[in-house]
């Protein structure tokens, strides 16, 4: 059975701290579904009622270029430990990048990794809960390596020239341009 609440509450909010991995799934108006599982220490709740997560350069912008043409998000947490459960986080959310004014303060929550691109500022609209009594117990071995060992030992002019080319999804929708971090630089 589904509850709905409007906001995080802690029980909630300390699950989702226990878990490895979360699930994005945005969309817009005649455009592909975008589903993304996300990794590393990179999802915070700010409040019960905004959540946000650092994003790293990877295979495409979806998520940005469907959030800036319509702003629907939804995240998804699993239990794969006692309880089951799953939840989901239904929300509008909007990219944050380095050059915006709002980067500094929502920054502080995270440590930046190597790749990292933006920042997801989620405000939340609803929470869901179901039991998740399909989902199956598993143990979380590490975090893989190789996205931030790739964007730590890549050339800067190489991400400069694919991100110029990433300005729109895969089905034309625009993105901003992304500069990204790396550790021990900073973007002026």
């Amino acid at each position: 059975m589904a509850d709905f609440t409007d906001t995080l509450t802690d029980a909630q909010i300390d699950m989702i701290g226990r878990q490895p991995i979360f699930f994005v799934a945005t969309a817009a108006e005649n455009a592909r579904i975008n589903l993304s599982p996300k990794g590393y220490d990179a999802f915070r709740v700010l409040a019960p009622d905004r959540v946000a997560y650092l994003d790293l350069g990877g295979s495409g912008n979806e998520t940005h270029a469907h959030l800036v043409a319509d702003g629907r998000i939804t995240v998804m947490v699993c239990n794969f430990r006692q309880p089951a459960l799953i939840l989901r986080i239904y929300g509008r959310g909007k990219p944050v990048l380095p050059v915006d004014d709002e980067w500094e303060a929502l920054a502080t929550h995270f440590t930046l990794l190597p790749g990292t691109r933006q920042i997801f500022d989620i405000a939340v609209e609803s929470v869901q809960t179901s039991c998740g009594w399909g989902v199956p117990f598993m143990e979380f071995e590490s975090d893989r390596p190789t996205l931030k060992k790739a964007h730590a030992q890549s050339d800067p002019s190489e991400w400069e020239a694919r991100a110029a080319t990433r300005i729109s999804s895969i089905d034309g929708l625009p993105t901003r341009a992304t500069d990204r971090y790396i550790a021990g630089e900073t973007s002026d």
